[in-house]
């Protein structure tokens, strides 16, 4: 089945095994394997495996538009956060749980001293249109956004400010109450999602399958794109977007096109983040939130299809251990890690294994053959 996929070595193929093989078999040793044996996976560990699993689609999203168009957008966690408040609000809609006779009424809006909820609010009961919602709407401002920018011919670090204070100004917004998304508290305690506990293993596990399978998608939809001929027009525009514009190419189309994309991929992560970290407030959208996700891409490796999964997935752990450990050196072994790559390392893991692997095969294609 590997084979018949848009993969192109065998580097990538082993690579996406493993990614598959986890996705399976980490449920199922919480489901087969008793609690107290070696083998058993936590709920806990499944909803933390599973957010850096949303956080990959994030740096999946990024690295569409920075790898293979050439766009930095500083911003992309806006359309994370944006995807998670709107199927938070679904959440919220449901604290009542399945056989509850009324919905009950949030307590950010009872300590605003309301009494009743917003028509506009009660229409995220449906969880089809919760997730539409978080679809849609992350991609409704990146189009309205991306065709202004791009019409004024805005790119480079000018696109990249821009985005930067399009995600800070969201960031003010949502954190004044008055505008009904719980201030800066945001929404949280949770209880349940499409009428099951948010607290169970079974939710647990099926949350971690979604955010998998998500991921197994927006991989295999990136691979599939690039080869096709949008693909290749993306990453001529990378490449020298004067050129395909000569070429009698829209490039303000295409870029507004994959500016679109990455943000509905980004919100469709930001709604399966939000049910496993119980939480989601404008923190999310805190101009440095962006700045991390360019590090995990970086470090995986720009302009590859594995290296953002690996550098989300790597970096989120170094995070997870230092802030427990070193809680005090975290952003300063961030911010070195990044100069690390930078000097260093410019094409990330993935890069420094192509340079390994190039050196390790030259070397024994120079030993002699024994007589």
């Amino acid at each position: 089945m590997i084979r018949s996929l848009p993969i192109d070595n065998k580097t990538e193929a082993t690579l996406l095994s493993v990614l598959v093989a986890f996705i399976v078999l980490f449920p199922l040793c919480n489901g087969v394997f008793a609690e107290g044996s070696a083998l058993h996976v936590s709920a806990f560990s499944m909803g933390v495996w599973g957010k850096y699993l949303c956080y990959a689609v994030l740096a999946v999203s990024l690295n569409m538009l920075w790898g293979y168009t050439g766009l930095l957008c500083l911003g992309q966690n806006l359309f994370f956060g944006l995807g998670g408040y709107a199927f938070g609000m679904y959440l919220m809609m449901n604290l009542g749980g399945p056989e509850a006779t009324e919905t009950v009424l949030p307590n950010f809006m009872e300590q605003r001293g309301m009494t009743m909820i917003p028509d506009w609010f009660l229409a995220f009961q449906n969880p089809v249109l919760a997730l539409l919602a978080a679809l849609i709407i992350p991609g409704l401002v990146a189009l309205v956004f991306g065709t202004l920018a791009f019409r004024s011919r805005i790119k480079g670090v000018y696109f990249s400010i821009l985005t930067q204070a399009l995600v800070y100004a969201a960031m003010l917004l949502f954190r004044r109450g008055e505008t009904g998304f719980g201030g800066t508290n945001g929404f949280t305690n949770y209880q349940y999602i499409f009428g099951a506990s948010i607290n169970s293993e079974s939710t647990a596990r099926w949350l971690f399958i979604g955010s998998g399978v998500l991921l197994l998608l927006v991989y295999l939809l990136v691979a599939w794109m690039l080869k096709t001929k949008f693909g290749l027009v993306q990453q001529a525009i990378r490449d020298s977007e004067n050129r395909v514009r000569f070429s009698g190419y829209s490039t303000t189309h295409f870029k507004a096109f994959v500016f679109t994309l990455s943000a509905m991929i980004a919100g469709a992560a930001g709604a399966l983040f939000v049910p496993q970290a119980g939480i989601i407030n404008p923190s999310e959208m805190l101009p440095a939130k962006g700045l991390d996700v360019v590090v995990w891409v970086a470090v995986g490796g720009r302009g590859t299809k594995m290296g953002p999964i690996i550098g989300a997935i790597l970096v989120n752990l170094l995070k997870s251990y230092t802030t427990r450990e070193f809680p005090e050196f975290w952003l300063l072994i961030l911010g070195g890690l990044f100069v690390l790559v930078v000097l260093f390392m410019p094409d990330g893991i993935m890069g420094l294994w192509d340079r390994y692997k190039g050196l390790l095969f030259s070397r024994k294609s120079a030993e002699p053959v024994a007589a």
